[in-house]
């Protein structure tokens, strides 16, 4: 019934086009659409897969990766080149197209490293594509040498830009409104993807701090040269590390009471649990363990072990 026997028709200036049959695609909003979509791609992971490379998908975002030496880095590129051109001739069956101009090629690794490597650019589908430093993943800058300042910095941009377009708005409004506003377009880039920012430079962290500052100046007026930590405990506003902690400790909440999804669930185990250190003899098959130091009811460490036997 959703996949047969449909039709469409255009309705212009009160007049309707002929009734013509749908043969492809499904109807939007339809709650099928995630499971046929899934359904629809699950053929793309195989061709991957059988390449030797890694898939990672979220909805229509795909990046492909595979792990390689400085040594082989020729041979990882023949392996990517013949893996895109497996996957357009799929999406050619499947009536999709890959757009070569806007896919983004990204070495990762130490900057020793990754300065040794003499591939520039990588051929896709006859398109010369440059090899880029920073490449964008559902809204998170990620540097060659997978550090976050580009982030942080795309992240301070937009926040300062957006306080720019609210400074004239907020005269007409009252606190309330002003609050959410700004917890609308401020705090929510602040908030995104931040458990990312878990142990990152006192520097990146007080850059990150100033836009929540010049955000609670815009919502209470209050001066530069006022103290803002009774102002952001007035607005109820954590400051930026303790809300990247406030995170992980929500994650691991999760992970602890089976409300995490299972790829963060099982590489999270107490302490008391596990033991002091995993020890070689262990059975188990955790990757990894997140250590959690808990003191006055305050994450005051976390840090990751190795995987057990390593």
């Amino acid at each position: 019934m959703f996949l047969t026997d449909r039709t469409q028709q255009v309705s212009y200036c009160s007049r309707l086009s002929p009734i013509q049959c749908v043969l492809f695609g499904v109807p939007q909003g339809l709650v099928l659409g995630p499971l046929l979509y899934v359904l629809y791609t699950a053929e793309l992971e195989l061709i991957v897969v059988r390449h030797g490379l890694r898939l990672h998908m979220y909805t229509d975002d795909c990046q492909v990766y595979l792990n390689t030496s400085v040594e082989d880095v020729p041979l990882a590129v023949s392996k990517f080149a013949a893996c895109v051109a497996d996957i357009n001739t799929w999406l050619s069956a499947c009536r999709l197209r890959l757009n070569a101009a806007k896919t983004q090629l990204l070495w990762l690794g130490s900057s020793q490293l990754v300065d040794r490597v003499n591939c520039h650019d990588i051929l896709v589908l006859g398109t010369r594509v440059a090899i880029s430093d920073t490449a964008r993943d559902l809204g998170v800058v990620i540097a060659r040498e997978l550090l976050l300042a580009a982030y942080v910095t795309a992240v301070c941009h937009s926040g300062y830009n957006q306080l720019r377009q609210l400074r004239p708005v907020v005269r007409s409004l009252s606190l309330n409104a002003t609050k959410t506003l700004v917890q609308a377009f401020i705090s929510c880039r602040l908030d995104y993807c931040n458990s990312l920012l878990f142990g990152i430079s006192n520097g990146l962290v007080r850059r990150l701090q100033s836009v929540q500052n010049a955000a609670a100046r815009l919502v209470t007026g209050a001066r530069r040269c006022d103290h803002l930590t009774p102002v952001l405990r007035q607005l109820h506003w954590l400051p930026v590390h303790q809300r990247v902690v406030f995170k992980i400790a929500e994650l691991v909440h999760q992970s602890l009471v089976g409300l995490a999804p299972e790829y963060l669930a099982d590489d999270c185990r107490l302490l008391s649990d596990v033991g002091r250190r995993p020890l070689r003899s262990n059975s188990s098959d955790i990757k990894s363990i997140l250590m959690i130091h808990v003191e006055s009811g305050k994450v005051i460490h976390l840090r990751r072990l190795p995987e057990p036997g390593n």
